[in-house]
C-alpha cells in the first residue's frame, strides 16, 4: 500500500505543534505552582508580622480581607482587561510582580505599608489567572480538560506548598530577608518573557455580546448554589488566612508547626476537591454537597476541641470533606447555564470565595478581638450546618 505524501509533511509539522503546546503548558503551569505559592505568604508569615508591628487582630483581619480583594474579587477586570489588549504582559509580568512585593512583607515598616504591599503582590495573582488560563486551555486542540487538570493542579500543589516554603524561608534567612522568596517568581517571569512570545494564541472567534436569559430561566437554583460556594468559603478562605496565627497565639504551636499545618489543611482539601468530582458522578451533585456540609463541621470541631494528633485528623479530614464541593458547584452551575458557562464558572470560583473572604476576614479579626480567635473560628462552623439544609433545596 503506498504512502500519502501528505500525511507523511504534515505529521511532523504535527508533532511540532503538539510539542510545543506540552512546553508551553508545562511552563504555564509552573507559573501557576509559583503564582499561588506566593497566595499563602500573607498567612503564613502573619504571626511575625503581628509580633514585629504589634497589630491586633482586627488589623490582621483587615490584612487578609485586602489580599483577598486584590488577588481574587478583581480577577475578573484582569480577564476584561487581558481580552482587551492583546499582549502577554499579563501573565509574564504576574510571577514576579507577586513575588517581589509579598516577599517583603517582612520589610514593611509600618502596617500601611503591609497593605500597599499585600495590595500589589495581590494584583500580580489577580492579573495571571485568567489570561493564563485560557492560554493553558489553548495548548491542545484535543485535551483541553487534561490540559486544564494539569494547569489547576499544578496551583494547588503551590497553594498547599507555600506555607511549607515561607516558613523555611523566614526561620533560615530571618523575616528581614524573606524577600530571597521572590526569587522562583522573578526567575519564572524570565521564562514566560523568552519562550511565551509567539506562542499558543487563545482564539478570539467572533465576539458575541452576554445573553442574559440563560440565567434568568435558572436564577433561583443559580442563587442557592452561590450562597453554598459563599457558605463553604466562609470557613474554607479564613481558615486559610488565620489559622497559623490562631495556632501560634491561641495553641501554642511554633511557626514552623503551625504552617505544616496550614499545610496539611490545604493539601487535605486538594485532595478532596479531586475526589468530590468523581463522588458526584457516582452519586449526584447534590447528595455531595449535603455530606460535605453536614460532615465537614464536627470533624474541625474535632480541631478545636482535642489535642495532639487527634486534633490534626480532624483538621485535615475536615479539610478534605469541605472542598468535596470545589469542582461539584461548578459542574452543576455549568449544566444549569450551559450557554453562559464561562460567567457562571467566574461566578461560583473566584468571585463568590472572593467575596466571603473580603467580608468574613476582617469581621473574625474584630470579633476576636472582642471575644477570642478560637471561639471566633469554632463559631464558623454553624455555616456548613446551614449549608446542608440549603442543599437540600437543590434540584436533583
Amino acid at each position: 500500500m503506498a504512502s500519502n505524501p501528505q500525511l507523511a509533511e504534515v505529521s511532523p509539522a504535527v508533532a511540532s505543534r503538539a510539542e510545543t503546546g506540552l512546553a508551553t503548558l508545562v511552563l504555564l503551569s509552573g507559573a501557576h505552582f509559583v503564582i499561588d505559592l506566593y497566595s499563602s505568604a500573607l498567612g503564613a508569615l502573619q504571626p511575625l508580622l503581628n509580633e514585629k508591628l504589634r497589630l491586633s487582630l482586627t488589623q490582621a483581619g483587615i490584612l487578609g480581607g485586602v489580599f483577598v480583594f486584590s488577588s481574587s474579587v478583581l480577577q475578573p477586570v484582569y480577564g476584561w482587561l487581558s481580552d482587551r489588549f492583546p499582549t502577554r504582559l499579563f501573565t509574564v509580568l504576574a510571577p514576579a510582580v507577586a513575588g517581589l512585593f509579598l516577599s517583603a512583607l517582612g520589610l514593611a515598616p509600618s502596617y500601611a505599608w503591609l497593605l500597599l504591599l499585600v495590595l500589589a503582590g495581590g494584583a500580580g495573582i489577580a492579573a495571571f489567572h485568567p489570561q493564563a488560563s485560557a492560554l493553558a486551555a489553548a495548548t491542545s486542540a484535543h485535551g483541553r480538560g487534561r490540559a486544564m487538570a494539569v494547569f489547576v493542579s499544578a496551583g494547588t500543589l503551590g497553594l498547599s506548598l507555600g506555607p511549607a516554603y515561607f516558613t523555611r524561608m523566614a526561620t533560615e534567612l530571618g523575616l528581614a530577608r524573606s524577600w530571597w522568596a521572590a526569587l522562583p517568581g522573578v526567575l519564572l517571569s524570565a521564562l514566560l518573557a523568552v519562550f511565551l512570545r509567539g506562542s499558543h494564541q487563545v482564539p478570539c472567534g467572533r465576539r458575541r455580546s452576554f445573553d442574559g436569559r440563560p440565567l434568568a430561566a435558572v436564577w433561583r437554583p443559580l442563587a442557592l448554589l452561590y450562597a453554598l460556594v459563599f457558605i463553604r468559603s466562609i470557613v474554607q478562605i479564613t481558615y486559610a488566612q488565620l489559622l497559623p496565627l490562631y495556632l501560634k497565639l491561641e495553641r501554642g504551636f511554633s511557626l514552623a508547626a503551625a504552617n505544616y499545618a496550614l499545610t496539611l489543611y490545604l493539601a487535605s482539601g486538594a485532595l478532596g476537591g479531586f475526589l468530590g468530582g468523581h463522588l458526584a458522578d457516582r452519586f449526584g451533585a447534590r447528595g455531595v454537597i449535603q455530606v460535605s456540609m453536614i460532615g465537614s463541621a464536627p470533624l474541625l470541631l474535632l480541631f478545636f476541641f482535642a489535642d495532639g494528633l487527634l486534633a490534626l485528623a480532624g483538621l485535615a479530614l475536615g479539610g478534605f470533606v469541605l472542598l468535596f464541593t470545589i469542582p461539584v458547584n461548578v459542574v452543576m452551575a455549568q449544566e444549569l447555564a450551559p450557554a453562559q458557562a464561562g460567567t457562571v464558572s467566574a461566578l461560583m470560583m473566584g468571585f463568590a470565595w472572593g467575596t466571603a473572604g473580603l467580608i468574613f476576614v476582617p469581621l473574625v479579626g474584630w470579633c476576636s478581638d472582642q471575644w477570642s480567635l478560637h471561639d471566633t473560628l469554632a463559631g464558623l462552623l454553624a455555616f456548613p450546618v446551614l449549608g446542608f439544609f440549603l442543599a437540600r433545596r437543590l434540584p436533583g
